[in-house]
């Protein structure tokens, strides 16, 4: 990694990320395509009581904080005990170990999962259901799941979805200079943490700029680096097909990772 110009979009643990790209002598970057999260709280609390009331045929988790932030949130609005009836008399199809775990956590079996952890995995698992009129509700973390949810209406699911978290995209300043920084080649990776930065980023150079120069810049020079198997399936539902990513999912993993990938190239 000597010399190489290291992005990262993070906008956490981004002081033990810089010294290990420092370390490894490489020049740490911060574009932070992270944008800001904000709790809905009171908003959140209606949106669990509309499904209470929904009484969905079908829930699918995606992350077991989302599992976590959704409990709390029914516990304050006073509904707790409706919400976990409501979660264990539907199907349920899960996404993620630690998703898994959150729901054992609170005596919540499923049907389906994921068999590597990413939407793809979740949707072949739900490939031998039928959907077709029956009200699905999805639960995302703040990342879209356009295969998910393009899968599910074309099954002819009622579709629903369920984000605990309000996203508000980063400033066009910071993903406009990252955008002439990858087409410029001044930058020799990009470093994404969550599939958000990944979503926000290309959103911005497809509403903006020409997002076809940027997947050509990213598959002729720039490195695109993924902190684990949902980060990189969005990259390469957007098109990214050369994606360095660790086995195991660690901001510190990734940059190891892709220091040995500069060393064998």
């Amino acid at each position: 990694m000597q010399g190489k110009r290291i992005v990262l979009c993070a906008s956490r643990k981004l002081d033990e990320m810089t010294a290990l790209i420092e370390k490894q002598g490489g020049i740490p970057l911060v574009r932070s395509a992270q944008g800001t999260v904000f709790s809905k709280e009171e908003e959140l609390i209606q949106e669990i009581r509309d499904i209470i009331r929904m009484k969905p045929d079908w829930m699918m988790f995606t992350t077991g904080i989302g599992v976590e932030t959704l409990l709390e949130a029914a516990e304050r609005g006073g509904v707790k005990e409706q919400w976990l009836e409501t979660i264990r008399q539907a199907k349920i199809a899960v996404r993620g170990y630690k998703t898994v775990a959150a729901l054992k956590k609170i005596g919540v079996s499923f049907v389906a999962e994921s068999d590597d952890g990413t939407t793809r995995g979740l949707i072949r698992s739900l490939q031998s259901f039928s959907f077709t009129g029956k009200r699905v509700v999805v639960q995302l973390h703040g990342d879209t799941a356009p295969t998910l949810k393009q899968f599910l209406l074309e099954c002819g699911a009622l579709y629903t979805e369920l984000l605990p978290y309000r996203h508000v995209a980063p400033d066009d300043d910071v993903l406009e200079t990252l955008y002439d920084e990858i087409i410029e080649q001044q930058v020799d990776a990009v470093c994404f943490t969550t599939a958000m930065q990944v979503r926000f980023f290309f959103s911005f150079a497809k509403e903006k700029k020409d997002v076809e120069r940027l997947r050509r810049a990213f598959s002729e020079k720039v490195v695109a680096c993924a902190v684990g198997k949902v980060t990189a399936e969005a990259l390469s539902e957007e098109g990214i097909q050369r994606i360095v990513s660790p086995e195991l999912e660690r901001m510190g993993a990734m940059i190891v990772t892709l220091a040995k990938y500069f060393e064998q190239r």
